[in-house]
């Protein structure tokens, strides 16, 4: 029986996946060369020499049930792999399989069984199969429970979002789950936006009042005032129930899902590989050095 610290290193060393690590383990009484060998030979180590690599592209999948709905996100290297039947089926396969588990973070989302294999192991043997690193990077469940839920996916999957209203109706949780997909808020509303970003930001403005020559004057205590009154202009860009309703920009967010009976309680929101640093491809340079 493999210990949990040889299956930890081989891990490390392969970047295979647990269950796979231990049937390597447990296969060659417990040889770290040979297992790692084990795993070449079952094709598994051939995706973990990918994991160097980035993975940027993929797509989001949405799917709900009576209580809740999820969303995930999955990465290839490239576009023609993200569109890849084989890979978009297995995004599906998935989602569903999470759906109907109890599980609630990335980590217990990686050991849900998809068809006799944990999505951990499906990653790596998909990866092995389809030749690209692919990565499982992100999941959310929101639950129903005293909420309608607007599900809404752009661009084939590029952008997914999840908004929750309290009251109103499923209809409008959508057309707030579209605002969400098209104008990006940083935050849900004044209250979730963090002291130190607020911190930032009046900073940032009582910086811009200082350095115009018609307040050069003015003492700090009005241009602590000043900038007060400027923030405004901050919750108005970065704030979902502050900003201006796409489809009716008289009114903000907040209020048009008030109008209809509702409170927006939650928003998540997935674009395909955001803040994952890219890395940039010079094609005729990679030409050139085959031609040498």
């Amino acid at each position: 029986m493999a210990s949990a610290s040889d299956v930890k290193t081989l891990r490390e060393k392969t970047g295979a996946g647990m269950m796979d690590c231990k049937k390597a383990l447990d296969a060659v009484n417990g040889d770290m060369d040979k297992a790692i060998d084990w795993l070449r030979e079952n094709g598994i180590a051939k995706a973990a020499k990918k994991q160097s690599r980035i993975a940027a592209e993929g797509t989001t999948e949405i799917v709900e049930d009576k209580d809740s709905a999820i969303i995930i996100e999955v990465n290839s290297e490239t576009d023609f792999v993200a569109t890849n039947p084989k890979f978009t089926d297995a995004v599906k396969e998935i989602a569903n399989a999470l759906i109907g588990s109890k599980a609630n973070t990335l980590e217990e989302a990686m050991q849900v069984e998809v068809n006799g294999e944990t999505v951990e192991t499906k990653m790596v043997n998909l990866t092995a199969e389809i030749g690209e690193k692919l990565t499982f990077r992100r999941f959310a469940r929101v639950s129903k429970k005293g909420a309608n839920l607007g599900l809404y996916s752009h661009m084939g999957g590029k952008i997914g979002v999840i908004a929750a209203l309290e009251g109103a109706s499923t209809d409008v949780a959508k057309d707030v789950a579209m605002h969400v997909a098209a104008m990006n808020p940083s935050y849900l509303d004044k209250d979730s936006v963090p002291k130190e970003d607020l911190d930032h930001e009046l900073d940032v403005i009582k910086e811009e009042i200082k350095n115009d020559p018609k307040n050069a004057s003015k003492p700090e205590d009005i241009i602590e005032k000043m900038a007060q009154g400027k923030v405004s202009k901050f919750y108005k860009e970065n704030c979902l129930v502050e900003q201006p309703y796409i489809k009716d920009d008289s009114l903000s967010v907040g209020d048009y899902v008030k109008n209809n009976g509702g409170k927006v309680l939650s928003m998540v929101r997935f674009q395909v590989g955001e803040g994952i640093e890219k890395k940039e491809e010079d094609f005729a340079a990679e030409v050139m050095s085959q031609i040498k």
